[in-house]
């Protein structure tokens, strides 16, 4: 039987408000979705004659939303710097600290009534989030006209490690390419750029002490072509690099869009490039160019040799005066020992040194380099094969390793094996997951799709509870083989780098695939289509 008191006037009204509430949500296109949001019916209305108010610290901001204003919906509004009183019809940029518990570092609340637009946050980089989730919300009308939905947003992201990898050492981009990226990192609110620099087929960096490395590890002849070990090669010289000057450009750029770039330096494998430059530094010094060919490459610098440490502590001395961020990504992925196996100054070192196998050595090697970076205050960051529990060469499975990665290491996951996640959680590691079968934007769309990309929780299921704060986010990779054209690159990151946006930022309860899917297709509209992004069908 029905309940007679559920015809009353007050329940109508409740579930009017309610249905419409719910009715506006789906109307709401934001990518990542907010954590939590209140939707009114109404809209306000921006003009011309808007005036935008900011408190102290947050101009740049300010200009900063006054650009899009203008560049996006032809709005010339004015700037004032904020006083106490609140008048009606403006947007105000508000620092408020009081905030700071509920919003944290990157935290926003967005406030839209009748009256004005409200963007309050304990940091100028929650008032800069605060302003992209404004951007998506406005409507452009035509004629001047733009309205934003009346609405409160209360909102803060799930993890502080949003990142997106690009790897230049295959093939160099430059610097228009670097900044438009970044520009669409800023927009999905990520917030790490991981820049992978130096690789077997390029040195992309300048090192002053060092010429060579981009007089020489800059340039290759040839590139391999069609697929993984094809032998099939172009007869067209591939060359690039980033000058000092051009770096603290691109980070300066970065940082007005609150996003960190965290270099990537390989050692002690991947290293052809280097080697190539100055041979000296290898194992064996057999290497005169920089490879062509894609793959794990058998190249390794000579840990037993003095010059090569003095080497690798002067390229992270200018690289950590060149980038603010105290994270240095020293790589130390696919490692193959043949090298060391075969070389007597590499043997003689280990007996030297009580060290009893090539995992062992590899482990010494990276915890000098970590020490090194704590002396002068920064933290080594590394893959998974950092620590003692896995590597590639077989050599090394069965070995009883003796030696232990430095405890304020950052381990960065590419593979998924929980148990030695859940075992580096224990030993206290901080950890950034980027399970190769979720997030490698060089895999196909068959391999992963959106669904799939979408699907992926840095935080596995299975993780137990108590560990779960060691996971500090994700990242998304563009490794660099197979993109040497920017419509080739921007195939495989756009639209999929959206999923591992909104996968950092919204909280798992709140994210829903077609809702998602449905923003989506405005967002690419919006803001993709400006930028001349194609999206083919087969991507979405």
């Amino acid at each position: 039987m029905i309940n007679p008191q559920f015809f009353k006037p007050t329940k109508f009204l409740f579930l009017f408000l309610f249905y419409g509430i719910l009715v506006n949500t789906q109307k709401i296109n934001i990518i990542p979705y907010p954590n939590n949001i209140e939707i009114q019916n109404g809209t306000f209305i921006l003009s011309d004659s808007l005036k935008i108010y900011y408190t102290k610290g947050c101009k740049k901001e300010a200009d900063f939303l006054k650009h899009i204003l203008l560049s996006e919906h032809q709005l010339h509004v004015r700037l004032a710097e904020h006083n106490t009183d609140v008048t009606t019809g403006n947007v105000y940029l508000i620092i408020s600290h009081a905030d700071f518990g509920t919003l944290g570092q990157e935290g926003y609340k967005l406030k839209v009534d009748q009256n004005n637009v409200i963007i309050t946050a304990p940091t100028t980089t929650g008032i800069f989030y605060g302003i992209q989730s404004l951007r998506q919300l406005i409507q452009n009308h035509g004629n001047k006209k733009s309205t934003v939905q009346w609405l409160t947003i209360t909102d803060r992201p799930r993890f502080p490690w949003r990142a997106f990898m690009l790897d230049e050492a295959r093939h160099f981009k430059g610097t228009k390419v670097v900044k438009d990226l970044l520009d669409q990192m800023a927009l999905l609110k990520m917030n790490i750029f991981h820049w992978h620099l130096t690789d077997d087929q390029g040195w992309r960096i300048e090192i002053k002490k060092y010429p060579k490395l981009t007089e020489i590890g800059s340039k290759r002849t040839k590139t391999e072509i069609g697929t993984w070990l094809s032998n099939k090669f172009d007869s067209t010289p591939h060359a690039g690099y980033y000058s000092q000057n051009q770096v603290k450009d691109i980070i300066k750029y970065a940082a007005d869009r609150h996003i960190t770039i965290i270099p990537s330096i390989e050692m002690p494998g991947h290293a052809s490039a280097a080697i190539a430059s100055y041979p000296w530094l290898g194992s064996a010094d057999t290497l005169r160019e920089v490879p062509g060919v894609f793959g794990m490459q058998f190249n390794l610098y000579n840990i037993a040799n003095p010059r090569v440490h003095q080497f690798i502590h002067d390229v992270l001395d200018e690289l950590m005066v060149l980038f603010p961020t105290p994270i240095i990504h020293i790589g130390g992925d696919e490692v193959l020992h043949d090298q060391w196996e075969k070389s007597a100054e590499v043997n003689a070192y280990m007996k030297q040194n009580d060290i009893s196998s090539y995992a062992d050595l590899q482990i010494s090697f990276t915890n000098a380099v970590s020490h090194y970076l704590e002396h002068k205050n920064h933290r080594m960051m590394g893959w998974n094969e950092i620590m003692d529990d896995q590597h590639h060469n077989t050599s090394s499975l069965d070995a009883r390793d003796q030696q232990t990665l430095a405890s304020n290491a950052i381990i960065h996951f590419w593979r998924g094996d929980l148990q030695i996640m859940n075992r580096a959680a224990e030993k206290g590691y901080d950890i950034v997951n980027a399970h190769d079968e979720f997030t490698y934007l060089d895999y196909d769309y068959y391999t992963i799709n959106m669904q799939r990309a979408y699907s992926f929780d840095p935080v596995p299921e299975s993780m137990p509870t108590h560990l779960r704060s060691k996971v500090l986010g994700l990242s998304c990779h563009m490794w660099g083989e197979w993109i040497p054209t920017v419509k080739s690159m921007n195939y495989q990151i756009f639209p999929r780098i959206a999923t591992y946006a909104e996968t950092g930022w919204t909280e798992q309860a709140n994210k829903e695939y077609n809702r998602f899917k449905k923003a989506l297709s405005v967002y690419l509209k919006i803001h993709w289509r400006r930028k001349g992004i194609t999206i083919l069908p087969e991507q979405e």
